[in-house]
């Protein structure tokens, strides 16, 4: 099966990163085509700093290729090195019905949220279906709240295929049942937006001090605690090994214990899950000419896919 996936470069990745998707993305290119791009074209909709997108472009890749991204059996991009999605993105555009945008929940949720509203915002759910219909994907791994992001695609390759015939392959979302959402450290979803993150890479001695500041509650240290409703518990799940993390819910539910027991041993577990891939992480921080390369050959390879799709689309819309 082929596996698409992207990846927005709007800062340094951080573990919710990781625990809510790229972890995924890692498995599933094991018994899969994995089809992963950088999604620079996206991060536009938010105007960022023309240097910082150029340097987390990179940055990003580098997370990837250090935490086992498998660049022989995985096409690996950066999006806008494939031009032929923006074209593909105008020809979908003008197929698809105003009305389907405007149900978009996700536009009316950062515009909820201050997001100053562009074009390019309102317009992204077709810029995400030219990601995916260029490619012939068949699975789009997302979580729960991004499946109308699959529907909408689904939506408009049905009806473009209704129009002009069956061209183009639709897609399946794959639900990633386990993701996790990971608390910040105000207790928040962890996001660069509310700026509670945990990098991925980050010092250790940095890592330790925002995992000691976690916010929880006041239960006094004698009393028993509700490990479901605990931050720190929360993130024990994503690294302790099975028999730990059910001495440490026992030890909850008793009582006698202080939270920064509990914040001690995460600060270990964190820094140890992620020890062995800080080496490559740090010989890629000097060797940005490598990643480039790594991106420049997958766009090349994407390409090639998406030169085919393009072609048959064109002709069948009559240019």
């Amino acid at each position: 099966m082929r596996v698409l996936s992207g990846i927005q470069p709007s800062g340094r990745l951080h573990i919710g990163n990781f625990f809510g998707a790229m972890r995924q993305h890692l498995q599933l290119q094991k018994e899969n085509e994995g089809f992963y791009f950088i999604a620079d074209y996206h991060a536009l909709t938010s105007n960022p700093d023309p240097k910082e997108l150029s340097g987390y472009i990179i940055d990003v890749a580098a997370d990837y290729l250090a935490l086992g991204l498998d660049t022989e059996r995985t096409v690996f991009w950066r999006q806008s090195d494939v031009p032929q999605i923006a074209e593909f993105a105008w020809i979908l555009s003008c197929i698809t019905p105003m009305g389907l945008l405007q149900r978009c929940t996700s536009y009316k949720d950062k515009v909820s949220q201050g997001v100053t509203p562009n074009h390019g915002l309102f317009a992204y759910p077709v810029l995400q279906a030219a990601d995916i219909l260029a490619f012939d994907s068949n699975l789009v791994p997302v979580g729960a709240d991004q499946k109308q992001h699959i529907e909408v695609t689904r939506d408009i390759a049905i009806r473009f295929n209704n129009t002009y015939g069956e061209i183009l392959t639709i897609p399946k979302d794959h639900i990633l049942e386990s993701v996790a959402v990971v608390p910040g450290i105000d207790g928040r979803k962890m996001s660069k937006s509310y700026d509670n993150t945990i990098g991925i890479f980050e010092d250790e001695k940095s890592v330790k001090k925002k995992i000691m500041r976690m916010v929880t509650d006041s239960t006094p240290v004698e009393e028993p605690k509700a490990p479901e409703k605990c931050n720190i518990f929360a993130m024990l799940r994503l690294v302790a090994e099975p028999d730990e993390l059910k001495e440490w819910e026992n030890r909850y539910r008793n009582g006698g214990m202080g939270y920064g027991e509990a914040k001690k041993r995460l600060v270990e577990l964190v820094i140890e899950y992620f020890r062995p891939y800080r080496q490559k992480r740090a010989e890629l921080e000097t060797s940005k000419d490598y990643v480039q390369q790594v991106l420049d050959k997958g766009a090349e390879r994407a390409r090639a896919v998406a030169l085919k799709t393009i072609a048959k689309v064109k002709k069948a819309v009559g240019l």
